[in-house]
C-alpha cells in the first residue's frame, strides 16, 4: 500500500485525534480524539498500562489532569470504571473526549514536554476506543503556541496525510495498535540523513551536541542497518527513524515497528578528534544496532502472546531470553562484522557480558526462562538484593545465543549456525506474522541441528548451572579466563593479562562516595560485607579505626594481614554501628578473552572464527 493512504471504504469510518503542546511550561498536552459512531450503549476508552517491549505496569492514565467529553456541544459524563478506563453515557452522533496530560518522564517510554521540545509514545496520549482499534485514526499534530516556543519541527515515521514543512499536519495509521508504535518528537532537533539497503534512514538528535562528527556518525549507522538487512535477506519497511535524546548521563531505548526511540549521553558521540571508538560511542553504537535488529526480532518475530497482548495488564512468557538475549548477542557482534569496531574491542565488549553474569550469584537461582516469566516483577522492579537473586535475561540470554550458536556449528561441521537459525525464524514467523509457541525454538533448534538439543536448553536455558564458557570460546579459537576485579570499573578486558595486580582483600559489595561516608549500594552474597552483617544503606565512617572514602576504601583492606578480622564503624539510619568483617579474598568474576594463536588452533576452530567474526 503507498505511503499514506488507505482504501476508500475504510476511511469512511475512522477515528480521529488531535494533540496539542498546548502549555510547555507546565508541561502539558491537549488529546483530543472524536469518534463518528460511539457505541450505543456507552461508549468505553482507556489508556494502556504499558508499552510494548517495556516490562513493567506504568499505569500511564496516573498522568490524565482533567477528561471531559461532549457531543454537539453539550457535556457528557464519563464514569470512571478504573484506574485506566472510562465510560460515556450514551449519545447520539458524534462524541468527542478532551483530555489534558501531564509529560515530564523523560525516558524512551512515556511522553515529556518543556520549552525546548516535546517527545510522546501513543501509548501515553491516546485513548483507546474500545471495541473499535480496527478502525484506521488520523492524527493531527500541532505545534505549540508561538509565545511558548517557536522553530520547532517534528519527526515521526508515522504516515503523513497534509504536513507542512515543519512536519506538522495530519498524519494516519491503519489500527490502534499501530497508531500507539511510532514514538513522535517535535523541537529543534538535528537531522542526520543516510540510505541503507536503498532504504531511507533519518536519525533526530535533540538536546545539544558538542562537536559532533557527523559523517563518521551516518557511516557507521548506514554500515550497521546495511549489515543487518543482509543478515535477515530483506528490510521491511520503507523508511526507518531514529529518534534520540541527548542528555548529560542518559541511556537506553525502545524499539518500534519502522523506528526507535533512543537515549544517550552526549560525551558517547563521535567527536573529529576520536580516532578508535570510544568505549562510549561503542556504546552507543551497540545501543543503535540492538533496537534495528529488533526491528525483526521482537516487532516480526514475536511469542504470540505478545503479537496478541493486552496492554492492561500483564503478558507472560519464558521467550524473553531469545528475543532479548539473541539480540543482545548480535548488536556488538554487527559492530565488527560491520566493520565499526575492530577484533579486540568486540571481546572487550563481550568479556563485560561475561562479567555482568557472573559477578550476580542470581545466575545461580533463577534460569533465564524464569527471568522472562518474572521480568514485570523482578527485572524491572529489581532492588538492592537484585544481583543475590535474579538474572538477567538479556546477559545470560545473550551468552545462551553464544552457546546455541555454537551447538549448532559443532553439530552440522559448520554448515549452519545461529545466524540460519534466525533467518528461519524470519521466513517462518516474521514474514507470515505467526507468533512464535513457547516450545519452537527448541523444535527449529533441533531441526537445524539434526538431532535434539534438549540437553542444551536443560542446561542453559532452563538450568541454574555454570554455563560451560571455556568450552564454548575454545571451539571458537578465543582464549577465556576469569580473574578478580582490579576496581569497581573493571568489567573484563580483551587480551590475557601477564600480571597479578588483583586487590588482596574484597569487601563484597558496591559502594560510592556520599558527602563524608561511603554509603553501600548492593551488597553481595558469601561476600565480607554480608558476613560481617553490613547491609545496602549502610553509610561506612571507618574502616580498622581509620576514616574511610571510596578512593581509599581498597587501600584499606588491603593493608589489613591476611587471614584476620577488621572492624568497621558505620551509620544504619540514624545508629552508629560496629561490625566485624572477615578478611575475604576476591572472587574471580572479572572476564578475559583474546584470540588463541592460530598455531594453538586446528584449521577447523580457525575456519569457524572466521566465520563468526565475519573476517
Amino acid at each position: 500500500m503507498p505511503l499514506g493512504s488507505f482504501p476508500d471504504k475504510i476511511m469512511a469510518d475512522l477515528i480521529e485525534y488531535r494533540i496539542v503542546p498546548f502549555n510547555p511550561r507546565a508541561h502539558l498536552y491537549r488529546v483530543t480524539l472524536v469518534v463518528d459512531n460511539p457505541d450505543p450503549g456507552g461508549q468505553r476508552f482507556a489508556l494502556p498500562a504499558w508499552i510494548p517491549g517495556s516490562y513493567m505496569i506504568r499505569d500511564f492514565a496516573r498522568n490524565i489532569i482533567s477528561l471531559r467529553g461532549s457531543c454537539g456541544g453539550h457535556p457528557v459524563q464519563l464514569t470512571k470504571l478504573d484506574k485506566h478506563s472510562w465510560q460515556a453515557a450514551p449519545v447520539e452522533g458524534a462524541l468527542t473526549v478532551t483530555c489534558e496530560i501531564y509529560a515530564w518522564d523523560l525516558s524512551v517510554r512515556g511522553a515529556h514536554l518543556d520549552c525546548t521540545h516535546g517527545f510522546f509514545n501513543g501509548t501515553s496520549v491516546f485513548l483507546r476506543v474500545v471495541g473499535q482499534e480496527d478502525l484506521p485514526v488520523t492524527v493531527t499534530m500541532e505545534p505549540p503556541p508561538p509565545e511558548e516556543a517557536s522553530g520547532w519541527k517534528l519527526a515521526t515515521s508515522m504516515a503523513p496525510r497534509s504536513v507542512d514543512a515543519q512536519g506538522f499536519g495530519v498524519y494516519e495509521a491503519p489500527d490502534y495498535e499501530r497508531l500507539v508504535d511510532y514514538p513522535v518528537e517535535m523541537g529543534t532537533f538535528r537531522e542526520i540523513a543516510f540510505m541503507a539497503a536503498d532504504v531511507p534512514h533519518r536519525m533526530a538528535l535533540t538536546g545539544r551536541l558538542l562537536n559532533l562528527d557527523e559523517e563518521r556518525l551516518r557511516k557507521d549507522l548506514s554500515a550497521i542497518c546495511a549489515h543487518h538487512a543482509r543478515f535477515f535477506g530483506d528490510l521491511p519497511v520503507d523508511r526507518y527513524l531514529f529518534l534520540t535524546m541527548v542528555t548529560g548521563d542518559g541511556y537506553g531505548g525502545l524499539e518500534h515497528l519502522d523506528s526507535t526511540a533512543l537515549m544517550c549521553k552526549r560525551g558517547d558521540l563521535p567527536s573529529p578528534d576520536m580516532g578508535k571508538a570510544s568505549a562510549g560511542y561503542r556504546s552507543f553504537l551497540g545501543l543503535c544496532s540492538h533496537e534495528y535488529f529488533h526491528l525483526w526480532n521482537v516487532k516480526r518475530i514475536r511469542p504470540r502472546v505478545l503479537k496478541e497482548a493486552d496492554l492492561s495488564q500483564e503478558v507472560h512468557t519464558r521467550l524473553l531470553w531469545a528475543f532479548e538475549g539473541i539480540t543482545s548477542y548480535y548488536d556488538d557482534l554487527a559492530l565488527v562484522r560491520a566493520g565499526c569496531i575492530d577484533t579486540e574491542s568486540y571481546l572487550e565488549l563481550l568479556a563485560t557480558t561475561v562479567t555482568r553474569v557472573m559477578r550476580g550469584r542470581g545466575r545461580l537461582k533463577q534460569s533465564v526462562a524464569e527471568s522472562s516469566f518474572d521480568t514485570w516483577t523482578r527485572f524491572y522492579k529489581q532492588d538492592e538484593n537484585a544481583p543475590n537473586a535474579i538474572v538477567s535475561y538479556y546477559s545470560k540470554g545473550a551468552l545462551a545465543a553464544l552457546g546455541l550458536d555454537v551447538s549448532l556449528r559443532e553439530a552440522t561441521d559448520d554448515s549452519l549456525n545461529l545466524d540460519d537459525f534466525m533467518r528461519r525464524l524470519w521466513q517462518d514467523y516474521g514474514k507470515t506474522d505467526i507468533g512464535v509457541e513457547e516450545n519452537d525454538l527448541e523444535t527449529l533448534a533441533a531441526e537445524l541441528a539434526g538431532h535434539s538439543l534438549q540437553d542444551f536448553f536443560d542446561q542453559v536455558v532452563h538450568g541454574t548451572g555454570e554455563l560451560p564458557l571455556a568450552s564454548w570460546f575454545a571451539s571458537l579459537g578465543i582464549g577465556y579466563r576469569l580473574r578478580p576485579a582490579r576496581n569497581q570499573e573493571d568489567w573484563g578486558s580483551a587480551g590475557r593479562s601477564e600480571d597479578d595486580d588483583s586487590p588482596r582483600h574484597a569487601l563484597g559489595a558496591r559502594y560510592r562516595q556520599q558527602g563524608d561516608f561511603v554509603e553501600l549500594l548492593q551488597v553481595h552474597e558469601g561476600g565480607a560485607a554480608q558476613a560481617g552483617g553490613l547491609s545496602a544503606g549502610d553509610r561506612l565512617v571507618a574502616v580498622g579505626g581509620i576514616q574511610v572514602t571510596a578512593a581509599g576504601l581498597q587501600q584499606l583492606l588491603d593493608r589489613q594481614a591476611s587471614g584476620a578480622s577488621v572492624e568497621v564503624q558505620a551509620f544504619r539510619r540514624d545508629e552508629l554501628m560496629c561490625f566485624r568483617l572477615p578478611l575475604c579474598a576476591p572472587v574471580a568474576d572479572t572476564c578475559e578473552l583474546w584470540l588463541l594463536p592460530d598455531g594453538e588452533c586446528s584449521d577447523a576452530q580457525l575456519l569457524r572464527r572466521r566465520q563468526w567474526l565475519g573476517k
